[in-house]
Parts: structure tokens; sequence; C-alpha cells
């Protein structure tokens, strides 16, 4: 579901996917061929939440911000189910794996990878071409080319994903 509040409401392309379940709240763009899957919540309801172009939104997120944090998800970004996203800025072409928390003001390198469950602190700056894990998230190397096609994998697989179940769900 797409609701205005405050005056605002959602921007989406036409070919982005929403499943059933979402909510898209306020102040929130998100650019062409992105999916919002079940029970994601994007609350822009206390200032903006930018998200790209080709990027997955899944299952069960919460991306939230307070005034003077916006939230912005850069182009191609696949952000894993219940992880938290709140004020924070995510660069193009990473993944932020399941159950991960990213705190305000925290800024995510280009082509990173976010492990599983990871917290990124208030303020953390994270390098480009980083694989972080941990509570709180520690770089532990920077990335391969292996790694690399698996983000390219994730994203080609989400937008195609989103496609298809526009299809069968009838948009």
């Amino acid at each position: 579901m797409i609701y205005p509040f405050d005056g605002k409401k959602p921007e989406l392309h036409d070919s982005v996917f929403v499943a059933p379940g979402a909510r898209i709240i306020g102040d929130v763009t998100i650019g062409e061929e992105s999916t919002v899957w079940f029970n994601a919540v994007l609350r822009g309801d206390e200032g903006s939440i930018t998200i790209g172009k080709r990027c997955s939104i899944q299952d069960n997120v919460t991306a939230h911000l307070y005034e003077g944090f916006p939230l912005v998800v850069e182009d191609e970004v696949t952000v894993g189910h219940t992880a938290i996203l709140h004020g924070c800025t995510v660069r193009k072409r990473c993944i932020v794996g399941m159950g991960s928390t990213i705190l305000d003001g925290a800024d995510i390198g280009e082509e990173s990878i976010i492990g599983a469950n990871t917290l990124i602190p208030s303020g953390k700056k994270i390098p480009p071409r980083s694989l972080v894990v941990g509570s709180p998230g520690k770089v532990i190397r920077e990335l391969t080319e292996k790694d690399l096609e698996l983000i390219q994998l994730s994203i080609d697989t989400y937008v195609q994903k989103g496609k298809d179940y526009q299809q069968e769900l009838g948009d």
C-alpha cells in the first residue's frame, strides 16, 4: 500500500514492483526496475527516503529516518530480508545482508557487502569495495572479482523476479 503523509505522496517509477503487504509512506522516491517485497516498510514521515534504480528492498525491511538524516539508497543495491536502514546512505552496487542494521549518518561505500546481522553504528563511514561483518561492523577485507559478480547476480535476479511477480500478480 502507498500512503501520502503530511502532504507528501510517494513517487514510484511505473516499472517498480511493490509486493502485497509492503507499505510506502510519505516522502519516498523509488527509481525504475526497483522492487519492494512483502511486508517491507519505507516510512518517509520525518524526511526523504530515496531508493535508486534496480534496487531490491526485500521482505520485512524497515526504512526510516530522523529529520536531518535523509535515507539514500543509490542504484543497484540489494537490501536483504529484515534489514533496518535508518537515516543512512548506501552507495551504488552494495548488498546489505539479512538482519543487518545501518544507523543514522552511516555511509556505505560503493560495491560493498554488509554481512548478515551486521550493525553499522551511527556516523560510521565504510570504504568502497569492503566486506563488513560483526557488531559493530568491521571491514575484514576488500571485495574480490567473485564478490562483485555476486553483487551483479543479485541485481539481475531481483530485477527479473520483480518483472515475473508483476506478470503473475497482475501488476
